[in-house]
């Protein structure tokens, strides 16, 4: 073999390393926890990306959010705990869907609250206008509307 394919050779073997050691290599003591770690991965959201869950993310908020999650499950936290535990600390923005209290209520009835308000002053605009009667033209108005209108002719 010559040196420069030697070379090549040491070259591949290098970046086939870099691969392997960008893998996460996590020990579940069971299949079920491996299955709940996962799944709550895929739940919350990072807060540095846009619209990314933190088992998508590389940002290192979401690998010390993963390594959190990791953590607690072996503590013998539950899902629920594991989920508050991340609001508390980064706040309701790391859930895809906010929970429905005092201080998101606006989140989920704002929307309907300002249908209802559209739909009620497009009626009240339409009544109020359909019920008034059609001003009448004095004399000089229909006077000087038919010399506009014969002028156009």
């Amino acid at each position: 073999m010559r040196w420069s394919n030697r070379l090549l050779v040491a070259g591949l073997l290098m970046m086939s390393l870099f691969a392997v050691a960008e893998q996460e290599t996590l020990i579940f003591d069971n299949d079920t926890l491996r299955e709940r770690y996962l799944d709550l991965t895929q739940q919350l959201r990072c807060p540095k990306c846009e619209n990314q869950n933190i088992a998508g993310s590389n940002s290192p908020i979401a690998d010390d959010m993963r390594n959190k999650t990791y953590e607690l499950l072996h503590l013998g936290y539950s899902d629920e705990q594991v989920v508050s535990y991340m609001i508390d600390r980064y706040t309701e923005f790391v859930i895809y869907q906010p929970r429905l209290d005092w201080g998101t209520v606006w989140l989920w009835l704002g929307p309907v609250l300002a249908l209802l308000l559209g739909a009620g002053t497009v009626t009240w605009l339409a009544r109020r206008s359909g019920s008034e009667p059609p001003d009448e033209l004095s004399a000089d108005e229909r006077t000087r509307l038919q010399t506009l209108l014969e002028k156009d002719s």
